[in-house]
């Protein structure tokens, strides 16, 4: 079955004169799915139209099958894709505006130690519409319509790595800021990468300028070796030109985000070596305390020490805050609350 969300206007227009319907009919359905809805749900269409489209495409694509509020305000959900895959979201009010974190794949393939996405492996990659389906539906489920959306910033942060599924990544950046639809700004999105560098360059020259933030994590390669697989292929400095390209072509100054994990990569020789590489750059370090996942056996550095390593960081000349917790009593880092959900089996 295929998914309606994948057509962007145009193609929607080319569907509806196949199917013998009037021209105005596109546009009404690009409104629908950008504001969450079901095609049996489309009750502006007719009885006979709907089931037309019901005969070649999924009826709703991501289904909320539960959600969890945290005591911090944190919403997270299991969202339920068309083939039975579940997904994470994750939905976080701040004075600026309500951010969601999304997921571009079921499960992931780049095996970082900190992270519970990884766990069991890639199952597949989400496509354009199946991530936009995703960002509709909990848009919905805040009160949020197309005039007034609930979800202003967008996160792509959840399971997966964004750029290991690039083509659909780049078409769903382009169908959420189509101006008939969800309309969030690329400045309003951010996406995060482990740091495939080749795709780093390629996203610079796509002319959509979002927030590039990168884990980062050690800034010794052979250390990093041990934390994340993928800096076997790709150096820190390797990483650093390729945010220095994005930089030089979008002007976006880019994030690099740092999970501290106890006398792993908080020591001061990890401070120094972080502070010679970045003092110079247009960049931001979120500092975070580590999400512990009880498969990898790492521990968190606590609070007092990671608001000292910003502060050194600071110190240092290196732009640097420690970033909030969210959701850590609902299994909210990347991947948990999946895999709590496969586990029982659920």
């Amino acid at each position: 079955m295929k998914i309606l969300q994948d057509y962007g206007l145009e193609s929607l227009k080319n569907l509806i004169a196949q199917m013998g319907e009037k021209p105005f009919r596109a546009g009404q359905i690009m409104r629908s799915l950008h504001q969450g809805r079901a095609i049996s749900e489309m009750t502006d269409l007719s009885k006979d139209f709907r089931e037309k489209l019901l005969e070649n495409f999924v009826d709703n694509p991501a289904k909320i099958i539960k959600k969890l509020v945290s005591v911090d305000g944190t919403e997270k959900y299991l969202i339920a894709l068309y083939d039975g895959n579940i997904v994470e979201g994750v939905f976080m009010k701040n004075n600026y505006g309500n951010t969601q974190c999304l997921s571009t794949q079921v499960g992931c393939r780049m095996g970082c130690k900190f992270c519970a996405s990884g766990i069991g492996g890639l199952v597949r990659n989400l496509s354009a519409g199946e991530m936009l389906a995703c960002v509709a539906v909990v848009n919905k489920i805040n009160g949020g319509t197309l005039d007034k959306r609930a979800v202003t910033n967008v996160v792509l942060m959840g399971s997966g790595e964004p750029l290991d599924n690039y083509d659909n990544v780049v078409s769903f950046l382009r169908m959420l800021s189509d101006k008939n639809g969800l309309n969030v700004s690329p400045r309003n999105v951010s996406l995060s990468t482990c740091g495939l560098v080749p795709e780093m360059y390629k996203l610079a020259s796509e002319g959509l300028p979002v927030n590039l933030t990168v884990s980062l994590h050690n800034p010794f390669d052979e250390e990093r070796k041990k934390l994340m697989p993928i800096a076997r292929a790709y150096t820190v400095g390797e990483i650093l030109k390729a945010c220095d390209n994005y930089f030089e072509k979008t002007g976006r100054r880019y994030i690099f985000e740092y999970s501290l994990v106890k006398g792993v990569n908080d020591t001061e020789d990890c401070l120094k070596e972080l502070a010679r590489l970045l003092s110079h750059k247009p960049c931001h370090v979120n500092v975070i305390r580590l999400n512990e996942v009880k498969e990898n056996g790492l521990k968190a550095t606590d609070d007092k020490n990671a608001y000292k390593f910003q502060a050194n960081l600071v110190k240092l000349g290196v732009s640097a805050t420690v970033r909030r917790l969210n959701g850590a009593d609902i299994e909210g880092a990347c991947g948990q609350l999946r895999r709590s959900h496969l586990n029982k089996g659920e």
